[in-house]
């Protein structure tokens, strides 16, 4: 069992979440793109929220903003008519902290936000799996898997819907209507069985 089956979900409300969780060469990147047009066709505005898993920098190094950013300012916002971008170091942090991302984002006011990685945080998520990678199916580990999207068919706990990760239009649909599942999903799969039993 996963350390996250039995924590809460302390992240906010009111903002529809859905963690897209897979192994590294499965495709996310890949999927998500194919599938956020599709779904800002349906009208959703969606965030969406990448863990990376190293040191990484969207600055220019002799640019003002990474001057300055490199002298302490905290964030470092910059901002042009075509986009902004903000910048802060996060000395001392073992993690990323998400509560604190989906706060930062909440204020565009999406419809719903996609959290790739951060698999270890007690979120529904849509897991994406391929067999051909040899690695193991998360879903029975992780009570917050809600999905599973893969190539082939796979026996799945109850309660976990099966996808066809080629579908384009059976994805886009599933997780178009996430938004209006969020209420009812904001548990883990073992608890929002034992509140369903009579």
């Amino acid at each position: 069992m996963n350390p996250s089956d039995s924590a809460p979900l302390m992240l906010e409300a009111s903002l529809p979440l859905l963690g897209i969780a897979a192994w590294s060469g499965t495709g996310k990147t890949t999927l998500l793109e194919a599938l956020l047009p599709r779904l800002a066709e349906r009208g959703l505005r969606v965030a969406v929220i990448k863990h990376a898993h190293h040191t990484f920098d969207v600055d220019q190094p002799g640019k003002d903003s990474h001057r300055l950013r490199q002298a302490g300012a905290a964030p470092m916002l910059v901002a042009s008519h075509a986009r902004l971008a903000m910048m802060m170091e996060t000395p001392g942090q073992q993690e990323p902290d998400l509560a604190q991302l989906v706060a930062l984002v909440a204020t565009q006011r999406p419809d719903l936000v996609l959290v790739e990685g951060f698999k270890a945080w007690p979120l529904p998520k849509l897991e994406l799996y391929r067999p051909a990678l040899g690695k193991p199916l998360r879903v029975a580990e992780d009570s917050w898997v809600k999905a599973v999207a893969c190539d082939e068919p796979l026996a799945l706990p109850v309660g976990v819907d099966m996808l066809d990760l080629n579908d384009l239009t059976a994805l886009s649909n599933w997780i178009a209507a996430w938004p209006g599942r969020w209420p009812h999903e904001r548990k883990p799969r073992c608890d929002a069985e034992r509140e369903s039993s009579p």
